[in-house]
């Protein structure tokens, strides 16, 4: 079984931006006053007036400007994992690519940007593949950080990092209210924010009755004979399972270790979740690798939950800490009822 997307109602955020605008005072938030100076990653970041040309790193980055309202300061974009969101197909067709993994730091320069988002440390950061953000700052451009990557956790070349403290969606809302005070777009801003609480909160009553009833694992991709990646507990899955009530058979820091199958079989997952994403930098990132894996491997194969069909498919980018979290939450919570298992 498989769940199926519904389209995010994100024309609710559009009517909510835009009864917003018909109040003032307290009803519409304060201008943002420039020079900007906020703390970012550990770094202080400053804005000189509102970004009129940006690159964004990474795709969650780009679509919270695109839900912002920002498309047209978006000079470029890299690093995605799927399909835009809804409804945003043909704004982002109109938006050059520099790469669907990662650019070149001469190609992001190339875009003459006064901003660079970043949904992740490992692009641009201290050991960054495309940077480090002060070879962009002392070309005059700033660089602001996804601070769902860095607050909590440690980043390094070497793996997918580790959390030390529990990822919530209080850090993509930081995210979203940080960039809309950059851009000076706040009502905007806090009506994303009011529409995303509110999805979460409907989808977690879906299936409250089947609270503390239920298992799972968030597999990722797998590397060729290798071990699955799989969510640890602190990450953007430990988030939708601690949302739904469901327990994670994984319980390192880690962000996506790799754990054999041998080990999550002796857990007993109700629940495989599986990702699903257009990137094929691994031999087992198509979903239809990774069932076809389920149904054939010797000990997969005869888990219950396998068995039972309760491997559910989820966008890769919701197991990200990002805005598609929340449809994470929501998929899920679909796909538990309609497998008969919230009762």
């Amino acid at each position: 079984m498989t769940i199926s997307f519904k389209q995010p109602l994100y024309a609710g955020i559009v009517a909510l931006w835009l009864a917003a605008s018909f109040f003032h005072g307290e009803a519409r938030a304060a201008e943002t006053t420039y020079p900007l100076t906020l703390q970012n990653c550990g770094r202080p970041v400053t804005f000189e007036r509102a970004p009129s040309r940006t690159v964004s790193i990474g795709q969650s980055s780009t679509e919270i400007l695109y839900l912002l309202g920002l498309a047209d300061k978006v000079a470029g974009t890299a690093l995605w994992v799927g399909p835009v969101l809804k409804g945003y197909e043909d704004v982002n067709a109109r938006i050059d690519r520099l790469a669907d993994n990662d650019p070149s730091f001469e190609s992001v320069l190339a875009r003459k940007p006064d901003i660079v988002t970043v949904q992740f440390q490992w692009q641009i950061g201290p050991e960054g593949v495309v940077a480090r953000p002060e070879q962009f700052e002392e070309l005059g451009i700033a660089v602001y950080t996804s601070p769902s990557d860095c607050v909590g956790k440690e980043n390094s070349a070497a793996s997918d990092g580790v959390r030390h403290q529990v990822f919530t969606m209080d850090l993509v809302y930081q995210e979203i209210r940080e960039l809309a005070q950059i851009y000076n777009v706040q009502d905007r801003g806090e009506a994303v924010v009011a529409d995303l609480k509110r999805r979460e909160a409907a989808a977690r009553a879906k299936v409250k009755p089947a609270e503390g009833k239920l298992k799972a694992v968030f597999w990722f991709s797998s590397a060729a004979d290798a071990d699955p990646y799989v969510a640890g507990k602190n990450g953007a899955p430990g988030y939708i399972m601690s949302a739904l009530g469901i327990e994670n058979i994984i319980k390192t820091d880690d962000e996506w270790p790799t754990v054999g199958w041998e080990t999550i079989a002796k857990a007993d997952p109700t629940i495989i979740v599986a990702g699903s994403m257009e990137r094929r930098r691994y031999p087992l990132d198509s979903l239809e690798a990774k069932l076809d894996f389920l149904k054939t491997d010797p000990v997969a194969s005869l888990m219950p939950a396998v068995k039972s069909g309760h491997v559910f498919a989820m966008d890769a980018q919701a197991m990200n800490p990002t805005i598609r979290t929340i449809e994470g939450i929501e998929a899920l919570a679909d796909a538990i009822a309609d497998a008969g298992l919230a009762q």
